[in-house]
């Protein structure tokens, strides 16, 4: 018989370590979402690395805004941002204060509070693509900008919170480059994922958009 997961939240210190170390140890892990219409919960299986102002790819590269100031820390808190004018997508910030990191979490199994994502997520053809790529995500769990900055580690009542769980083995995550990023940061292999799982979304190549004439 296994052991059932610890639903201990993580504490501020899991999220203190470099970007890279702390990507990978969130696959399996419970992302819990406390809305005003209900609880949800979701098994964490795609997530990407941002290193900050050392990372071409990352927000921070050029230096802090008011736009990405959360990813400076402390670590431990959402990073919230809006893209492309239509879509947010949750960053869980990691390293040590003033030190701008992130990870993206792309996708997830949603494993309590279904029928409340698939209300949010009507296009939805299977319980699988709830929350299968990051925008998806953060449209069924109801992540705006009014979370960014969000503690994670504030207590059992907080709006969002990572549980212990059971860590997954190294031999089941893949990695490889990033989704959609360009320039020096795209062949980064800063994306981790669990392998094989269907929730995970498809890699797609950056693509340059284009401008209206």
């Amino acid at each position: 018989m296994s052991a059932r997961p610890d639903r201990t939240p993580l504490p501020r210190s899991f999220f203190d370590r470099p970007v890279l170390t702390v990507a990978p140890d969130l696959l399996g892990r419970t992302l819990v979402r406390r809305a005003p219409d209900g609880l949800m919960e979701l098994r964490i299986t795609e997530v990407e690395a941002y290193e900050g102002e050392s990372d071409p790819g990352s927000h921070a590269y050029r230096g802090r805004t008011a736009r990405n100031a959360s990813m400076f820390g402390p670590p431990g808190h959402a990073y919230v941002y809006f893209i492309y004018g239509m879509w947010f997508s949750l960053n869980l910030v990691c390293g040590p204060p003033g030190h701008a990191g992130g990870v993206l979490v792309r996708a997830g199994e949603i494993t309590v509070g279904a029928d409340l994502a698939a209300k949010r997520r009507v296009t939805a053809r299977h319980p699988r693509e709830l929350a299968k790529g990051p925008a998806r995500l953060a449209t069924a769990l109801d992540v705006d900008r009014s979370l960014d900055g969000t503690d994670l580690c504030a207590g059992p009542e907080a709006p969002l919170s990572v549980l212990t769980g059971t860590p997954t083995a190294s031999d089941l995550v893949s990695s490889g480059p990033r989704t959609g990023v360009g320039g020096a940061g795209a062949d980064h292999p800063y994306r981790f994922w669990l392998t094989d799982d269907p929730t995970v979304s498809p890699y797609r190549a950056h693509a340059p958009r284009r401008r209206s004439t």
